[in-house]
């Protein structure tokens, strides 16, 4: 797997500061943030949401638009749980493959 693009740590590491744990961040936050283009910012909380980097944790209404925009915050993944859920998974298939 390719390492992360300047855009997404740098999207990332403004949603690390910006989101708390009761509230998320809208795309344009994370842009200005970050200090990227909107279009960038649309296309790699896209690509980070469909991976599991971002979550949507809710919704928030703004002046500059009629809808509510999406509230976007890092997933918590616990790196250790992962890696032994694999490893087991991964022998399962070896016994069975047998």
């Amino acid at each position: 797997m390719r390492p992360a693009g300047e855009i997404r740590r740098a999207l990332a590491l403004a949603c690390k500061e910006l989101a708390t744990a009761d509230k998320g961040c809208t795309l344009r936050e994370l842009a200005e943030a970050a200090r990227v283009g909107i279009d960038a910012c649309r296309r790699a909380v896209d690509n980070m949401h469909r991976a599991g980097v971002l979550a949507k944790v809710g919704e928030r209404r703004v002046s500059y638009r009629n809808r509510p925009v999406a509230l976007y915050a890092l997933m918590q993944h616990s790196s250790a749980a992962n890696g032994a859920d694999n490893a087991i998974g991964l022998a399962q298939a070896l016994q069975v493959w047998r």
